[in-house]
């Protein structure tokens, strides 16, 4: 009997198996192109979203602005933003994800700025969230970094 359940587990397997999609908005090419990612990628009913890094702003000098908690909202409202052009070209909305990590380079600091920019984008039943302190990011003038699970069924 549990040679004929494994049969048939194997050999349906294929039939639900769906291709990996890349999801590449328009001016993110460049992240497959020299970094050798997709901004997203969809497999089956799920979207997972590859971390944006919320920095600070670089001046005409370039050196990134000074740390104000201003700053700091303005760097997650530009993260935020990107997260919504990956999550629109992948045909889901806020309300999509199920899962949200963030790795901050302060979080007692970022955390309760992060808390009023993601405010303005979820409501009620609200998503998983793991927040994580870290040492550094990528780019140098990154901060935090936001990456995500979404359930979009294909509509």
């Amino acid at each position: 009997m549990r040679m004929l359940s494994l049969l048939v587990a194997l050999t349906a397997a294929p039939a639900f198996a769906q291709p990996l999609e890349s999801i590449v908005p328009p001016g993110l090419e460049w992240q497959v192109s020299e970094y050798g990612f997709s901004p997203a990628t969809r497999a089956g009913d799920f979207i997972f979203v590859s971390g944006v890094v919320a920095g600070y702003a670089t001046g005409e000098d370039g050196k990134p602005a000074e740390p104000t908690d201003a700053a700091i909202e303005a760097g997650f409202e530009r993260a935020f933003g990107r997260l919504e052009e990956i999550i629109k070209a992948a045909g889901a909305d806020w309300s999509d994800v199920v899962e949200m990590t963030t790795y901050h380079t302060d979080l007692p600091r970022q955390g309760r700025i992060l808390m009023a920019v993601k405010a303005r984008r979820f409501s009620a039943p609200y998503p998983a969230w793991t927040a994580i302190d870290v040492d550094r990011l990528w780019p140098d003038n990154g901060f935090a970094e936001i990456r995500l699970t979404l359930y979009a069924p294909n509509r």
